[in-house]
């Protein structure tokens, strides 16, 4: 069944992204899978480097990552069962420094400095707003489009006016932007910036090499320049935080290495939340 009213080829595409960030996207996924990442561990070995979620929180959680084959059970005895990510969960790995790169270039800087991983996290949070997959793909292949054309494409078997509360989400975000009621809707400079980002998401949820992202149809064209940062503030925090790698400066686009994403600290806890001002991370 369609997803929406778009060709059926990119209402595909839109589908197999928007069920990717679905498995990755909840609280804690991704930093399980970075816990992984080295070689399997045995549940216990698993809660130590994700010691600040309860037993009764991480059984769940790697359960659901083991039906969405992103993490792999293997049982060696009755007493020895460890688990470990899979090949699929290890092509995911490169794309996490493209978000972290979207984030350095568009994200407010907040007021203490973020781990890479918190900002994937900020990130992949902005990507599962309500519909925002489906909007950000009709807005870049239509340039700008007015409320009902999009509503038309994206929910073509509702009400044309539900669409309004999703737009309205994205332009708080900073993703999308209108000149006033009733004037047509575009994509952001931070919104065509997530080209490479939902390039990659394409890429990888189809099983294609990352490189392919540079060849999507639809977000593999240019991005404009950089424009203004979006405003997000950042709540608390119950997940140890690191510190950002030595040498970075505002205005470079930083190159991670790998341990630059793929760390843990000593769970300490978090920094106070910011003051609020803008959409929540």
């Amino acid at each position: 069944m369609a997803l929406t009213g778009l060709p059926p080829e990119t209402d595909a595409d839109i589908t197999r992204v928007t069920e990717a960030l679905a498995m990755i996207t909840p609280r804690w996924n991704m930093r399980i899978l970075l816990a992984l990442r080295e070689a399997p561990l045995r549940y216990s070995e698993v809660a130590a480097k994700v010691s600040w979620l309860h037993d009764g929180q991480l059984h769940p959680k790697l359960q659901a990552l083991c039906e969405a084959g992103l993490v792999q059970r293997t049982e060696h005895s009755p007493r020895h069962v460890t688990y470990g990510i899979t090949d699929r969960a290890t092509a995911l790995l490169p794309v996490l420094p493209v978000i972290v790169t979207w984030a350095e270039t568009y994200l407010e800087k907040p007021d203490r400095p973020l781990s890479p991983i918190e900002q994937v996290e900020d990130s992949l949070t902005l990507l599962t707003r309500r519909h925002a997959a489906a909007i950000l793909w009709v807005l870049k292949s239509r340039e700008e489009a007015s409320a009902r054309f999009v509503a038309a494409q994206v929910l073509p078997d509702s009400d044309w006016t539900n669409i309004y509360p999703p737009l309205r989400q994205l332009v708080d975000d900073g993703l999308v932007e209108t000149s006033g009621s009733g004037r047509p809707y575009r994509l952001s400079a931070a919104g065509d910036g997530l080209g490479s980002v939902l390039g990659a998401l394409s890429a990888w949820s189809a099983g294609q090499p990352l490189a392919q992202a540079a060849h999507h149809p639809v977000w593999g064209r240019p991005t404009a320049g950089t424009g203004k940062r979006i405003w997000l503030s950042s709540p608390a925090r119950t997940a140890p935080t690191t510190a950002p790698a030595p040498g970075r400066s505002a205005h470079s686009t930083p190159v991670w290495q790998r341990g630059d994403l793929f760390s843990h600290a000593t769970p300490t806890r978090p920094a106070p939340a910011l003051p609020a001002g803008g959409p929540r991370r």
